[in-house]
């Protein structure tokens, strides 16, 4: 059992690759991050960890540019991830030097996942310890969600969430994610930090929201904005708990 796993390109009996496999629950301990693709607009959240007093915090990004029409969000090892988003960035500027026409979504996407995938099949190395959600507009005006994750898969979605507590918000939004949910900007961003609120204490200041719109440059939000959100949503929440708490007592009359 040993063997299998500590040498990465060893498959188990059973068809594991292990290393890849803690890879991933290195992901599981990092962060919450959720990317959410609206009609006219593209938002990535991500939890905030607390900061050393003396720290910083402007020093400590999870979300960052790739390219003007490119975000990426990530949890995991934060390390990995500068190592990656270097890459990333060069092959973004590469592209646009050689054919004169920036990055579409899936292929930068791509070049992120075959990066990771070449670090699960050759001794000597380990696999990236994160999950990257890369999101923008292609030049057809057409937003676009990619998740990738250690071993080199990838798939477009039209909202999704990785790193601690990943499959809780995930499930918040597979029950309330719609076309008519996202219809706008502000929509779209309330769908989003509700969906953080599923697993994030503490309300505002613990995320860090960001918005693309086609066309525009990315916006990092201020604090008041999100907390005037987030105290949208509690609002919403108590109402909710009151009405079915109405609902509850003229059922039992």
């Amino acid at each position: 059992m040993s063997g299998y796993d500590r040498a990465i390109t060893v498959f188990s009996p059973d068809g594991h690759l292990f290393q890849v496999e803690y890879a991933q629950e290195a992901v599981k301990k990092g962060s919450t991050a959720v990317g959410v693709r609206g009609a006219s607009c593209v938002v990535l959240g991500v939890e905030k960890k607390a900061v050393a007093k003396l720290q910083e915090d402007r020093t400590v990004r999870k979300i960052c540019q790739l390219d003007e029409h490119v975000l990426m969000a990530f949890a995991g090892l934060t390390a990995d991830a500068r190592v990656l988003i270097k890459q990333a960035r060069v092959e973004c500027q590469s592209h646009k030097l050689t054919v004169e026409d920036p990055v579409t979504l899936e292929y930068i996407t791509r070049h992120v996942a075959s990066l990771k995938q070449r670090y699960t099949q050759s001794n000597g190395r380990r696999p990236f310890g994160i999950s990257c959600l890369i999101t923008g507009f292609d030049d057809d005006k057409t937003p676009r969600l990619y998740q990738t994750d250690p071993s080199g898969t990838y798939h477009e979605w039209k909202a999704n969430a990785i790193g601690r507590n990943a499959k809780t918000v995930r499930e918040f939004l597979e029950k309330n994610y719609s076309a008519e949910k996202v219809g706008t900007e502000e929509e779209t961003v309330k769908l989003a930090i509700k969906a953080l609120l599923e697993v994030v204490q503490s309300g505002g200041k613990n995320l860090e929201i960001c918005v693309m719109k086609e066309g525009e440059k990315m916006r990092m939000m201020n604090l008041p904005e999100i907390e005037k959100i987030v105290a949208e949503v509690e609002k919403e929440k108590e109402e909710e708990a009151a009405q079915k708490k109405k609902e509850k007592q003229s059922e039992k009359k």
